[in-house]
C-alpha cells in the first residue's frame, strides 16, 4: 500500500469517526432540548435568552464532548453546562447566591393530607400562583425545585449539576420548598382553615 493511499484511507477513518461522534451527540442531546429550554426559561425569565441560552449550552456541550467521560449521566453534565453558562453571563447572580446559613429559621408546617377531588382542584386551580411563587424565590431556590421537582433529578443529579455535596441538596431543597410554600400561601391569602 502506498502512502497516498494509507493517508487516504486515515482521512476516511477520521471522516467516519466524526460522524458516528455526531450521531451520538444528537442521540444524547437532541431529546433534552425541551427539559433545557424549560429549565433555562426558568433561570433567565425571558423566552429569548433561554432560547440563547440553549444554543450557548448546545455549542458548548458539542464542542467539548469529546471531553465527556460518562462519569456523571449525560443529561446531568449539559444541564451542568447550561447553569454553569447561566452564571457565567451574570455577574449579580454570583453575589445573590451567597445564604446565611446561621439564621434558624421557624417555619408553621402544615400536615400532609392524602388527595381528595378537593386537593385537586384546589392544586389545579392554584398552578398559576405556584408558578408566579416560583418565579419569585431566589434564583438558588428557584434552580434546586425546577431540577427536583419538574426535572425530576435525583439528589446525586442535583448534586453534580449545582456542583454541591447531597447533604446541601436536600438542605436547600428543604428551605427552597419552605419558601416556595410562604411565597406560595400569600399568593393565595394565607393557609386556609
Amino acid at each position: 500500500m502506498s502512502f497516498r493511499n494509507r493517508r487516504k484511507d486515515v482521512g476516511e477513518e477520521k471522516t467516519a469517526a466524526a460522524a458516528e461522534t455526531k450521531r451520538e451527540f444528537e442521540r444524547l442531546a437532541l431529546p433534552l432540548i425541551e427539559s433545557l429550554f424549560n429549565f433555562a426559561c426558568w433561570l433567565t425569565r425571558n423566552q429569548e435568552e433561554a432560547e440563547d441560552l440553549v444554543q450557548e449550552t448546545y455549542v458548548k456541550a458539542w464542542n467539548g464532548f469529546v471531553t465527556f467521560r460518562g462519569k456523571a449521566t449525560f443529561r446531568t453534565w449539559i444541564f451542568r453546562i447550561l447553569r454553569n453558562a447561566f452564571l457565567s453571563s451574570r455577574k449579580d447572580v454570583h453575589a445573590a447566591r451567597v445564604e446565611s446559613l446561621d439564621e434558624e429559621r421557624h417555619e408553621e408546617f402544615l400536615p400532609h393530607t392524602s388527595e381528595t377531588p378537593e386537593s385537586i382542584f384546589v392544586e389545579q386551580a392554584s398552578l398559576s400562583a405556584i408558578r408566579e411563587a416560583i418565579g419569585e424565590i431566589p434564583l438558588p431556590m428557584r434552580e434546586i425545585i425546577i431540577l427536583r421537582e419538574v426535572e425530576e433529578m435525583s439528589y446525586q443529579e442535583i448534586g453534580v449539576v449545582l456542583g454541591i455535596p447531597i447533604g446541601t441538596v436536600m438542605s436547600r431543597l428543604a428551605r427552597a420548598r419552605l419558601t416556595l410554600r410562604a411565597v406560595a400561601l400569600a399568593k393565595l391569602g394565607g393557609p386556609r382553615k
